[in-house]
């Protein structure tokens, strides 16, 4: 038995390392042995204790720019939105909103246009029977009047113009609701992926017309009160403090009006999707809307603006073809006579408005009912609902609910 401190391997040499703290030898490295015995180390050993690592070993790379990227096209732990139709089944932004509006008139091309070309003729047919038959002519300024005459000349000009066209705004406004109800019906079975005839949207929304137009008018008459609550106290009160006070009301009516038609931005496809009554219908409008008002407010300014834009970019190369084709019509207006314009000037422009009208229409109305499911989606998880109705594998079966109302 050997009693020397520490571990050494069987038929090594005694070991010759340094003194142990209690006098014994700590054991060194053994030599190892050949055939016959004899130490085969080098005697060209270093130092004890004075080894270093070789200096010339290249570390390893470092993680590179993308270390830690999933890869493209990956969303993890994210499945992706379901989408049987036009948009996909998710919070939406302000890009696919517009998107799924234009997707709308490009996919159901055949519905839609027969919906916005019928609507825009009646419409620009009733626009030209006014002006031609039933706005008076302008009277003649007279040029030795005072500017307070010439103000007031024009304002009677102006008034009788509206009164002439009353008729045909009427009928604008009508055809206008008409397109608009269509419209919400054959886009909310394009949220689900699901084709609709003329007939069916007709079908469907002809029930809720009437409430509809009922609607428009509580909104427009709304605003309107408004609009002559702000501007009633400068007219009363007349002379330079009534202008200032007329312009700060107006001002303010103008602010409290569109605020008021934002909030309400949202009932007209409340009650025709969900079939709800009138003030019904305000009031849910009023809750999809809270906190989102501005959102919805600069997504409607944004989306009018583009169709403002539009709109110009087709009637300009229409006027001046107008012009061109009546050229009695251009001269009169030169020369500050004209009253009325010629049926060639008349029928030109009002192709350009057809045209014009056939592309907004749907654009305004699928921002408007894409920002309620939107709105619906985010606030009611309408989305789920909106995949059972769409047949969807996993999300089960909702029978008979065919549009985004459910």
């Amino acid at each position: 038995m050997n009693d020397t401190p520490g571990w050494t391997s069987p038929g090594s040499a005694p070991s010759d390392g340094p003194d142990g703290p209690d006098g014994s030898r700590i054991p060194g490295p053994s030599a190892p042995a050949d055939a016959n015995g004899s130490a085969q180390w080098s005697k060209d050993q270093p130092p004890a204790g004075q080894w270093s690592p070789p200096t010339d070993r290249t570390p390893p790379p470092g993680p590179g720019p993308n270390w830690g990227t999933p890869p493209p096209n990956v969303n993890w732990g994210r499945p992706p939105a379901a989408k049987p139709g036009i948009i996909p089944l998710r919070p939406l932004g302000m890009g696919e909103i517009l998107d799924g509006a234009v997707k709308t008139l490009r996919t159901y091309w055949r519905t839609v246009l027969a919906i916005t070309v019928t609507v825009a003729v009646i419409s620009q047919i009733a626009n030209i029977l006014a002006e031609r038959y039933l706005v008076p002519a302008a009277p003649e300024l007279n040029a030795d009047a005072t500017p307070a005459e010439q103000l007031e000349q024009s304002l009677e000009a102006a008034q009788s113009s509206l009164i002439g066209l009353g008729p045909a705004l009427l009928v604008t406004m009508m055809a206008s609701m008409v397109s608009a109800a269509l419209l919400t019906v054959v886009i909310s079975r394009a949220v689900l992926g699901r084709p609709v005839s003329l007939g069916s949207a007709w079908q469907e929304a002809r029930p809720r017309l009437l409430q509809l137009v009922g609607l428009t008018l509580l909104i427009a008459v709304m605003a309107s009160a408004i609009v002559a609550v702000g501007l009633l106290p400068g007219l009363l009160i007349g002379g330079a403090p009534g202008v200032a006070l007329t312009l700060l009301g107006g001002l303010g009516a103008i602010v409290a009006s569109v605020w008021l038609v934002i909030r309400f931005s949202l009932a007209s496809p409340a009650l025709m999707l969900e079939r709800r009554g009138v003030v019904q219908s305000l009031k849910r409008s009023v809750k999809l809307v809270q906190g989102s008002w501005w959102r919805i407010f600069g997504i409607t300014v944004l989306t009018q603006l583009l169709i403002f834009l539009f709109a110009m970019i087709i009637a300009i190369p229409f006027t001046v073809i107008g012009f061109a084709v009546d050229g009695e019509s251009f001269t009169n207006l030169l020369a500050g006579t004209a009253t009325t314009f010629g049926w060639p000037f008349l029928i030109v422009t009002g192709i350009g408005s057809v045209i014009t009208s056939a592309i907004t229409y749907p654009i305004s109305a699928g921002v408007t009912v894409l920002l309620y499911v939107d709105q619906r989606i985010r606030r009611e998880a309408l989305d789920l609902e909106l995949a059972r109705a769409a047949g969807l594998p996993g999300y089960g079966a909702t029978p008979g609910t065919d549009t985004a109302g459910g």
